[in-house]
């Protein structure tokens, strides 16, 4: 006789007794909701310099593994690391970061139908209007309290590529799973 799967659901107040699942339980109820950064770095020069800095760290760290008995090399992967700190803290020091946080499910499904495509846009094969949804997502999403005017202005005065990161950044956030299926 083949084995089946027990697929029986065991009584409520077993479960409830259960502490391994009563504590899984509780784990699942406090989770978070997702955030995601977007930085904003208007100044080259730190950005050319955190990125020289990462670039002379790496080089030396594959330096110092084929020649792991070099302290020469080694004092070099120091003083690059300490570069790295430094220039890390200059670019954060000029950097804006924005932060959006995952909406609750049903609140980003209505907002997202109150925001139908246009005929125009249908026709395209787009299911929502991204011109009135941009703003209002990026302010619902926002947690540093941007308002959905400040969206509209930064959407409507940005480059097309910033505007679109900044789109991009509320709306992704909503589409991030932190799950792992497993292997079964």
């Amino acid at each position: 006789m083949p084995a089946t799967k027990n697929t029986a659901t065991p009584p409520a107040a077993a479960v409830t007794k259960d502490a391994h699942w009563a504590a899984t339980r509780e784990r699942l109820r406090n989770r978070t909701r997702h955030t995601a950064p977007l930085t904003i770095c208007d100044d080259l020069d730190a950005k050319t310099a955190l990125e020289a800095a990462r670039y002379a760290l790496r080089r030396l760290q594959a330096e110092a593994t084929d020649r792991p008995d070099d302290q020469a090399v080694k004092a070099a992967v120091a003083t690059a690391e300490q570069d790295v700190t430094t220039a890390q803290a200059a670019f954060d020091a000029a950097a804006i970061v924005l932060r959006f946080q995952a909406l609750p499910r049903l609140e980003f499904e209505a907002l997202k139908k109150d925001h139908p495509a246009t005929e125009e846009q249908a026709e395209d094969g787009h299911d929502l209007n991204v011109e009135t949804l941009g703003p209002e997502l990026i302010a619902a999403a926002s947690v540093d309290g941007m308002t959905v005017d400040d969206a509209r202005e930064y959407l409507d005065t940005w480059s097309e590529a910033e505007a679109a990161a900044l789109f991009n950044a509320a709306w992704n956030v909503q589409e991030t799973s932190r799950m792992d299926l497993g292997k079964g």
